[in-house]
C-alpha cells in the first residue's frame, strides 16, 4: 500500500487511512485510494470499510497547486478522476463510513458524503464547500451528488454560502450522524460499519446504483 494511503484491518472492518497532510487529490494520492478499494473488493466474503484522515485533515480537496502547474488537459482529466472516484464510493459494494477526524473541505467535505455514513470529531474540525469564495462552479457531478446526500436547505446554504460546520452543527443539519470527542471519532465509524459489515455486497450495490444512478452517469461524462 502506498506511504499517502494506508489500510488495516479490524474484524469485518477495513480502515482506509489518508495520510498525506492535508490529503489533498492529485493523481498519486487518488491511484493510492483506488487501489485500496480495489483491494477490498477482491477479498471474498463480508465487509464494511471505513475511511478516515490523519491528524487535524480528513480531506482539504483537490490539490490546486497541482493542478495549476500541470497543463489544461492534464488538470481536467484529474478532476474527472476525483469525480469519478466520488461516484465509485457512492455506490461501494459495502458499507461505508467517514471517520471525519478534522477538516472536510470542498472534495474533501464531497469524499465523506459519497460515503454512506458519517462520524465528526465535535471539538475542533470543519465540513466546508468553499467553492463559492473560490470562484469555482461546482461541476454536474459535484452538484448532483450534494443533491443528493444532503437535505435541501443544507445544500443551498453550504453550497451558496460556503458556511463551515463544526461537528454538533454538522449533526444538526443533517450532514452527519454522530459527533464524538476526537479519540472516539475512529472507535464510532468502526462501529457503525461493524453493524451493517454482513450485508450482502451484490445487493448493497444494487440498491445504491438505484438510489444514485443518475448521479454516477453524471459525474462519468
Amino acid at each position: 500500500m502506498s506511504a499517502i494511503v494506508s489500510a488495516e484491518h479490524a474484524g469485518d472492518v477495513t480502515i482506509v487511512r489518508l495520510a498525506a497532510g492535508e490529503n489533498r487529490f492529485n493523481p498519486a494520492s487518488l491511484a493510492a485510494i483506488e487501489a485500496a478499494l480495489d483491494d477490498f473488493e477482491t477479498t471474498d466474503g463480508s465487509g464494511a470499510l471505513v475511511i478516515s484522515g490523519d491528524g487535524k485533515f480528513f480531506s482539504n480537496g483537490l490539490d490546486i497547486d497541482w493542478m495549476a502547474s500541470a497543463s489544461p488537459g492534464d488538470a481536467e482529466e484529474m478532476l474527472r478522476q476525483a469525480q469519478r472516484l466520488l461516484a465509485r464510493i457512492l455506490v461501494f459494494p459495502a458499507a461505508t463510513v467517514a471517520a471525519v477526524n478534522g477538516h472536510a473541505f470542498a472534495a474533501g467535505a464531497m469524499l465523506a458524503l459519497a460515503c454512506d455514513s458519517r462520524v465528526m470529531r465535535e471539538d475542533r474540525g470543519y465540513f466546508c464547500l468553499p467553492e463559492v469564495d473560490l470562484g469555482f462552479v461546482f461541476t454536474a457531478g459535484m452538484t448532483g451528488l450534494l443533491q443528493a446526500r444532503l437535505p435541501a436547505a443544507t445544500a443551498h446554504q453550504a453550497m451558496v454560502t460556503g458556511r463551515r460546520y463544526g461537528g454538533t452543527e454538522a449533526v444538526t443539519a443533517g450532514i452527519a450522524e454522530e459527533a464524538v470527542p476526537a479519540g472516539r471519532v475512529l472507535a464510532a465509524a468502526a462501529e457503525r460499519a461493524a453493524a451493517l459489515a454482513a450485508k450482502p455486497r451484490a445487493t448493497v450495490a444494487a440498491i445504491k446504483r438505484g438510489l444514485y444512478g443518475d448521479v454516477v452517469a453524471g459525474s462519468r461524462q
